[in-house]
């Protein structure tokens, strides 16, 4: 039966990976062809020039190149752990160190915490190759080989502080609960994600960047006026060093409860004027205002608890385990084959997640505009967004479908165009009436 499984496991791999390959084939092509013969939206004619067109294509074709190596090379790191040896070669290792340990799950603990490790090591060839080759040459990569080493470390030592005790947990509550132990776990699993929602933005962001308060106060205070008027209480609006590291820009609300606060990147404010980031501003507030964030939530708990109970069905199922080089059943050894597995047995859905996805975009970007009573602002910012990080703005749509969470900017622009006419068209149907 072990062979089934692991024939059933290699085809689905494979065809994650075919898919994949196509899809990424089909959208360079795509962009070749939309190039070569000069086609591009009329709306970006007055934002995107030649230079720029030419520059945007070429980043987005080397992007794809990477990602024609990177996903073989990814597909061989997966196939060379669960196939070639490393899964009972750490288990007997970390098995022997836990040994030592006083906590009987430490030996699960050091195994989890080792395979991690060899990803992560196996992993950095792309890192380095993507941070300090594909973005230098494209002028986005601001990162020093200290400050990422630096990041590498922290994020270790970080898997260490956060992981030991999560996996203390899940690993205890799978040998002490009995039969209904994915329950438990999923509890304690999610009351884990709400309390790395709370101390995050405080504790854990701030290893990585410098955070500030917004240092001019007019912008200040319009921002504070914007989240007043939508009800959105928040612990403070801060400007983030993300130009220590990359030339991309962004804004993010972050934490949960009274640690919410703004973040604004500082090549943001660069890049914007004022009023095209509290339009940006706003956006973020509709996904809070109309509950995104516990719609999305809500999604990631459905998929963890059916995960969960499908890997209780298969906890002591030994065939599989087997499958992948290890004697006996293991709670600690079967957390990490579910989770190096589920990936090619569910790549499908990545269509349906981004779909939701992008209905919450569309609806922030309404609600913007309806905030504001203006898209102008917002329709600028997402060119200006575009330009200035190079986005691809013309993606193949079965691509675009399968990877992007967020429309294509001339879809956004279009959605936002109509939502804007049917404000002003409400608006002189209110004049007409005297209200």
């Amino acid at each position: 039966m072990e062979t089934v499984i692991a024939c059933l496991f290699l085809g689905f791999l494979a065809t994650e990976l075919i898919v994949e390959s196509l899809l990424n084939e089909a959208n360079m092509r795509h962009l070749e062809r939309q190039w070569r013969e000069g086609r591009l939206p009329d709306l970006f004619a007055a934002s995107i020039g030649p230079e720029t067109h030419e520059k945007s294509v070429r980043y987005a074709l080397a992007r794809g190149r990477f990602a024609r190596w990177s996903g073989v090379y990814g597909t061989g790191l997966a196939l060379l752990v669960l196939f070639g040896g490393v899964l009972p070669w750490a288990d007997g290792l970390a098995r022997g160190a836990g040994a030592f340990l006083p906590v009987p799950e430490a030996g699960g603990i050091l195994f989890c915490l080792a395979v991690g490790a060899v990803f992560a090591v196996l992993s950095l060839p792309l890192r380095i190759y993507s941070t300090f080759v594909l973005e230098e040459r494209f002028g986005f990569n601001k990162t020093d080989a200290r400050t990422f080493v630096m990041d590498r470390i922290k994020g270790a030592l970080l898997a260490v502080v956060l992981g030991a005790p999560f996996l203390y947990g899940v690993l205890w509550l799978m040998k002490a609960t009995g039969t209904w132990w994915w329950l438990y776990v999923f509890g304690f699993v999610f009351a884990f994600q709400g309390l790395m929602l709370v101390i995050y933005p405080s504790l854990i962001a701030p290893l990585f960047n410098r955070f500030s308060p917004v240092a001019d106060d007019s912008l200040r205070n319009a921002i504070a006026e914007l989240a007043q008027r939508v009800g959105l209480r928040t612990s403070g609006i801060y400007t983030m060093d993300g130009s220590r590291r990359s030339g991309h820009s962004n804004a993010y609300f972050t934490g949960l409860g009274k640690a919410k606060r703004i973040v604004l990147f500082d090549t943001l404010l660069e890049q914007l004027d004022r009023r095209q980031l509290l339009s940006v501003l706003a956006h973020e507030m509709g996904h809070y205002k109309m509950r995104h964030v516990l719609k999305g939530l809500g999604v990631s708990a459905l998929f963890t608890l059916a995960g969960l109970w499908v890997l209780s069905l298969l906890l002591d199922y030994a065939p599989l385990f087997r499958a992948f080089g290890l004697a006996e059943p293991a709670h600690h050894t079967a957390l990490v084959i579910f989770s190096l597995i589920s990936g090619p047995f569910t790549f499908w859905l990545a269509p349906f997640m981004n779909r939701i996805s992008r209905r919450h975009e569309y609806e922030a970007d309404g609600f913007a505009v309806r905030l504001l009573e203006d898209g102008k602002p917002l329709e600028e910012a997402l060119l200006a967004l575009t330009v200035n990080n190079l986005s691809n703005p013309t993606p193949h749509p079965w691509y675009s479908a399968y990877h992007d969470s967020h429309p294509a900017t001339a879809e956004r622009v279009k959605a936002i165009r109509a939502v804007a006419a049917g404000e002003n068209v409400a608006a002189a149907s209110t004049a007409g009436t005297g209200i």
